[in-house]
């Protein structure tokens, strides 16, 4: 049977990222307001929790892999202090300004490898994103439908909508 989930993009939905164009130190990761309780929602709700995010300064040499792994673990010990696990987090380290690539959103790329890894339904599956290509990446890979939030605002409307679609 295949999973449904709901695809959450980074920086702007999970974390504040007021006056920082890349987030890439652990002590700038700012947890946005909402973002605990509506993981804990769609959670109870059975959904499949998987991050993706453009990391487009790793290509650009602003910062390394191992810069974003260390935000990535941060980020899941603070979740892990609300007994919030996620599935996944996959992340794009490329640039168009530097090299063409399949996963760089508004390409779909990390959400068809994680519909395959994971075995998720993308007709059950959502995404909150709080651009333009990252709702185009969830319409380029199928998705039952993408929201548009406001930078650096709750999602909790959102997750409350996904789930009476349910």
């Amino acid at each position: 049977m295949k999973h449904k989930a709901v695809f959450l993009d980074r920086d702007g939905v999970i974390n504040d990222d007021t006056g920082h164009y890349y987030i890439y130190k652990p002590e700038d990761f700012k947890i946005n307001t909402g973002i605990i309780d509506g993981l804990k929602l769609l959670t109870q709700h059975g959904f499949k929790l998987v991050v993706v995010t453009n990391q487009g300064g790793v290509a650009k040499g602003i910062y390394t892999e191992a810069d974003v792994n260390k935000v990535h673990n941060h980020f899941k010990k603070e979740l892990e202090k609300h007994h919030i696990t996620l599935d996944a987090i996959y992340y794009c380290p490329h640039h168009t300004e530097v090299m063409a690539c399949d996963c760089r959103k508004p390409k779909p790329g990390m959400i068809l490898k994680a519909l395959s890894d994971l075995s998720i339904d993308a007709s059950r599956s959502y995404l909150i994103g709080d651009s333009v290509r990252d709702i185009e990446a969830g319409e380029n890979a199928g998705l039952k439908q993408c929201f548009k939030i406001e930078k650096n605002t709750s999602i909790i409307t959102v997750c409350q909508q996904i789930i009476e679609k349910e």
